[in-house]
């Protein structure tokens, strides 16, 4: 059976990816084996101090971003935020761990690793930075990550080495710009044409799978 491809656009220190992380969990139980994630990342907090000083300088600053990112977690009662997050945790940028993932994520493909330790990597590193308020910006970090999720380092050291988990992120920020990503997260569907960007609940992101499982025709318009 041939699977719906959703492309999924994140960034690992993305709150609203880690809370979205809920919602694709339901959708894989609701929909199983006819839905494929194909993970790619984008960089939103590619530069944190740049990022904190253009939106948060006169608003608090790290503290202010942090308060506002408890803020928002009101929302979410399943999850409950490391009180040190952004306010003494502070990573410099995602583009290490997206590195560090990608390197996973190659190791998986070409068989060095079991099926499913990438997507087991990806939220354990998550869990790293927003529950347990470690600096996942940290090389020893993700090696603990990856041996935690079943990717020894070794397993994953030459992808680092020789360049090859640097294009393959360089390949991700690249597709997401050519396909308009804006932010994270983001779905892409229907091969570009179904976007959905952001705090999206469930219910539209249901709606959005069913109509394509539906009537699988790209070249036939969507009811959603």
């Amino acid at each position: 059976m041939k699977r719906l491809p959703i492309v999924y656009f994140s960034d690992v220190l993305c709150v609203w990816a880690f809370f979205a992380e809920l919602r694709i969990a339901e959708v894989r139980r609701a929909f199983g084996e006819q839905v494929e994630f194909e993970y790619r990342f984008c960089p939103v907090f590619g530069d944190v101090s740049g990022k904190i000083a253009a939106s948060w300088q006169n608003k608090g600053g790290y503290e202010g971003f942090g308060d506002h990112v408890h803020h928002a977690a009101q929302a979410f009662p399943e999850v409950t935020l490391h009180p040190d997050l952004w306010r003494k945790v502070r990573p410099a940028s995602s583009a290490s761990p997206h590195l560090f993932l990608k390197a996973v994520q190659l190791a998986e493909k070409e068989g060095k690793c079991a099926s499913g330790t990438f997507e087991c990597a990806l939220g354990l590193m998550r869990k790293a930075f927003f529950i347990r308020g470690f600096d996942i910006a940290r090389r020893d970090v993700q090696r603990g990550v990856g041996a935690e999720a079943g990717a020894e380092g070794a397993q994953v050291l030459g992808y680092l080495e020789d360049g090859r988990a640097h294009a393959a992120l360089s390949a991700d920020y690249k597709e997401a710009e050519s396909l308009g990503v804006k932010g994270s997260p983001t779905m892409i569907l229907n091969e570009g044409r179904q976007k959905l960007f952001g705090n999206v609940g469930y219910r539209i992101i249901e709606a959005n799978i069913q109509e394509l499982l539906r009537d699988p025709n790209p070249d036939r318009a969507s009811w959603c």
